[in-house]
């Protein structure tokens, strides 16, 4: 499970021409690593993006939650399971437009358009570009995240913590 996250989330970031991603609904764990590395992102008012890892006994995607939210943010995202909307991504630029969900799929076409008549080699040249000065390694990174997952679980700590999930009231 481990690698396949680590591979599908490397297949947007890796993609040789921009990727758009279209979200409705909840956009949780796996999902935030696959928009974190999309190029740009569509969202549908009722989106709501976050990593529960804690919550169920993991680890990961903090790397891919970083690009879409400000250090700070991300950490209390982090440490508390919390959710943003896609509105409070949207006052972040995380997300290049909020629109109903009747009018997602229209809306991220419509962007994809517009990116796809560009030259195609020179979207793929600034894709290689943007990537290349990329300030974090998604993919080291995201894997760096993924051994302390494997030591959780090896420590009982991940089973102790699934066991537990929705059995307490949260504060």
């Amino acid at each position: 499970a481990n690698r396949g996250c680590a591979e599908a989330f490397a297949a947007v970031y890796a993609c040789e021409v921009p990727v758009v991603a279209a979200v409705r609904g909840f956009c949780l764990g796996g999902g935030i690593g696959l928009v974190g590395n999309a190029d740009a992102i569509v969202a549908s008012e009722d989106a709501v993006f976050g990593l529960p890892e804690l919550d169920r006994g993991a680890l990961g995607a903090a790397t891919h939650l970083a690009r879409l939210v400000p250090q700070h943010l991300m950490r209390t995202l982090y440490y508390t399971s919390r959710t943003v909307t896609a509105a409070e991504l949207l006052a972040h630029g995380s997300v290049w437009r909020v629109v109903p969900g009747g009018r997602l799929m229209a809306a991220a076409l419509e962007l994809a358009g517009e990116i796809a008549a560009k030259d195609g080699h020179l979207l793929r040249l600034a894709k290689a570009a943007l990537n290349g000065i990329d300030p974090v390694d998604v993919q080291r990174s995201y894997r760096f995240e993924q051994g302390f997952t494997f030591e959780a679980n090896l420590a009982g700590t991940a089973a102790r913590v699934r066991d537990t999930f929705g059995k307490e009231a949260r504060p």
